[in-house]
């Protein structure tokens, strides 16, 4: 079985004894997260999932699906970030480029749609309009049941259901993967005896993909998740080395921790297959929110080429030289199409006779790389053999453990995200929510402190650069 995921450096000039200046504190990092692995107040839990799941809950998974698949047209996805990210990044990249545009015989699965993801009026009653009279069941997603876009998406979905089917079957075609024990949702759930899957404890929701939170709609879109797990645990083995020159993973969160320490803070991931669109938007929200807290961080962004070079491609190739650039590279497409002669070739076109329309795409992707690199813009390389389930399965583990590892070198906690509670409290304070009386100007000051502790950190660094090392404050 092809399997490699192979990292490249040359295109970003870093060179391997420099990469391996880092052996020590990576192998220091290493052992720190594993040693914390089982530990239930971390939220670790994803680092030895694939070797260690719950195998109960897995078929729980499967039969769960079975259900949906026989009974519905449509599978309704209610979640947020991680709780819809992951899994509509595996679908999207593993399935026909239009499946939600196939007809029910052409698909043979539901047609999945995902709600709960914004507050707008006008996508939830397009995707009503859309849904119309067909059979449908839904899926909640969240710890806490409390998250204000999928609690309210769930809410109208619920009501929708019990008016359509009645109290009874509407009961039978919701399904709740949440907190094992506790929160809002959890106690719905309970009240209502609807199926229930787990979200375990010490797992968050952007390192969710591979449990019941990215499992039950990969497998209801006809998805193998045994081999998905699989490649996984292929990945989690391959990286169990902490020796940084036999670990592609780490090295790539040293190389772009070393692009971060020469002001390049800006990172693209690239792909050249438009079925990764949402692999680039589940990455974009992994390293986003992991990595960036108290002014640091490098900023998440994604392009697809060769689209987007007739549009970014001017800034990336001669803007400000702050950024670089990750690219998928797939070697082999699991389609082509090849280019034939034609007599008039007013388009020019004739010297690519013969030639496969992937060929033409790859020195596409090599011309660019050439082109940004001389541009001053670092390109890694990021390889895999095959776009399949096990493929991505590894890759998917490859960017988690990546992210982890990239977050400790750049000395943050890439597990929580505290950033994300302040939006939602101005929001609540402006909705009028009971609890949320704090004035504008309290969460401002709070804000102001952590914006200081961020710039005092820089000026230190920023000091010491210069060598002349700024007291500590």
């Amino acid at each position: 079985m092809q399997n490699n995921i192979q990292l490249n450096l040359k295109h970003a000039n870093i060179l391997e004894q420099n990469v391996m200046q880092y052996a020590d504190k990576v192998a220091s990092i290493h052992d720190e997260l594993h040693e914390k692995s089982n530990d239930e107040k971390e939220f670790l839990g994803w680092l030895e999932l694939p070797s260690n799941y719950n195998k109960k809950e897995f078929e729980n998974i499967k039969k769960a699906a079975q259900k949906i698949r026989k009974d519905s047209e449509v599978f309704v996805v209610i979640g947020i970030g991680g709780s819809y990210l992951g899994a509509r990044a595996v679908i999207e990249a593993l399935n026909h480029t239009f499946y939600n545009l196939l007809s029910k015989e052409q698909r043979k699965t539901p047609q999945i749609l995902y709600v709960g993801n914004n507050l707008s009026p006008n996508y939830i009653n397009d995707l009503i309009e859309l849904i119309g009279n067909r059979d449908v069941s839904i899926n909640v997603i969240s710890k806490s049941g409390t998250t204000t876009e999928p609690a309210i998406a769930f809410r109208i979905f619920r009501e929708l259901l019990e008016n359509k089917y009645g109290l009874k079957e509407a009961r039978k075609r919701i399904y709740v993967t949440t907190d094992k024990e506790k929160g809002a949702l959890k106690q719905i759930a309970n009240e209502e005896k609807y199926t229930t899957l787990i979200i375990p404890n010490n797992v968050g929701g952007r390192y969710s993909v591979l449990t019941a939170v990215g499992l039950l709609p990969i497998a209801v879109a006809g998805i193998d998740i045994d081999e998905l797990i699989e490649g996984a645990r292929f990945a989690q083995g391959k990286y169990l080395d902490k020796n940084l020159k036999y670990n592609a993973c780490y090295q790539y969160a040293v190389a772009r921790n070393m692009l971060y320490q020469e002001e390049k803070n800006i990172e693209i991931l690239v792909s050249y297959e438009p079925r990764l669109h949402y692999i680039i938007e589940w990455w974009k929200q992994l390293f986003g929110e992991s990595e960036g807290k108290e002014q640091k961080g490098i900023y998440p962004t994604g392009a697809e080429f060769t689209t987007d070079l007739h549009s970014l491609g001017q800034y990336i190739q001669e803007g400000r030289r702050n950024l670089f650039e990750t690219v998928i590279d797939i070697k082999e497409s699991e389609t082509d199409i090849q280019l034939n002669r034609d007599e008039d070739n007013l388009d020019e076109l004739n010297y690519l006779e013969g030639k496969g329309l992937d060929y033409v795409n790859k020195k596409a992707m090599e011309g660019t790389i050439e082109a940004h690199e001389e541009g001053g813009v670092p390109n890694i390389v990021i390889t895999m053999d095959k776009l399949n389930t096990y493929n991505l399965g590894h890759l998917i583990y490859f960017f988690e453990l990546g992210c982890a590892m990239s977050g400790k070198l750049l000395g943050v906690n890439p597990f929580n995200q505290p950033g994300v509670e302040k939006y939602k409290q101005n929001m609540f304070r402006l909705l009028g929510k009971p609890g949320y009386t704090e004035t504008k100007k309290e969460i401002r000051t709070e804000v102001e402190k952590t914006s200081k502790k961020g710039q005092e950190e820089k000026e230190v660094k920023q000091a010491k650069k210069r060598g002349r090392p700024k007291k500590e404050a």
